[in-house]
């Protein structure tokens, strides 16, 4: 039989498996602090979960985390105005437990640039890596009580009942936390409650 008459039977479907929580959190991969001591700026200290549909929680997701510094400036080549070596990395790798719970710690972000130069409200942009996720997901944790979220394009482009999702909610402070704020951001896949995630091209 020619090779064009024969019938080769679909590759069964395949979801991602955990082998990326073991290589991304590793020792030597991971970090829950994207701002030093001697970083610049008003401390914060985030916690919250990854939950699915049914308010389980996903104790193997990967967070990984983008930011600014204070001043609006990311820690990367391409911006031209990051000129000040610091311990800011603005750039951290977190996991959750078996209770899905993950925390970080790190500054308050200034106002960033977007399209034509329009300051975007101060976030930290997030990935979400999960086992039978085909494609990790991007969202925003945007901070409460900021006057300009009101006017951040990205958020204006979210549905107005949607756009809770995407702020996190301070709380009280703990042990430790002398002068930081505190902030609670849970990330929810997919159900009623879901997450605002992103499309990005």
């Amino acid at each position: 039989m020619s090779p064009a008459h024969v019938t080769r039977a679909l590759t069964p479907s395949q979801t991602v498996g955990p082998f990326f929580h073991d290589c991304l959190l590793r020792a030597d991969a991971t970090c829950d602090t994207l701002a030093g001591d001697d970083a610049s700026g008003q401390r914060i200290h985030v916690h919250g979960r990854v939950l699915d549909g049914d308010g389980m929680p996903v104790p193997d997701a990967v967070l990984e985390l983008w930011q600014a510094d204070d001043h609006g400036v990311y820690h990367h080549p391409a911006d031209p105005r990051w000129t000040r070596p610091t311990s800011f990395s603005g750039f951290g790798r977190v996991g959750t437990d078996e209770d899905g719970r993950f925390a970080f710690t790190s500054v308050l972000p200034g106002r960033v640039p977007g399209p034509g130069d329009e300051l975007q409200a101060p976030h930290i942009s997030i990935a979400v890596f999960a086992r039978g996720l085909l494609n990790h997901l991007f969202t925003r944790m945007y901070f409460p009580d900021e006057p300009s979220n009101d006017t951040d394009r990205t958020m204006l482009s979210v549905p107005a009942h949607r756009r809770p999702t995407l702020i996190a909610r301070a709380t009280s402070p703990v042990d430790g936390s002398v002068g930081a704020r505190m902030f609670q951001f849970d990330i929810v896949l997919q159900g009623s409650d879901e997450t605002v995630f992103f499309a990005i091209a």
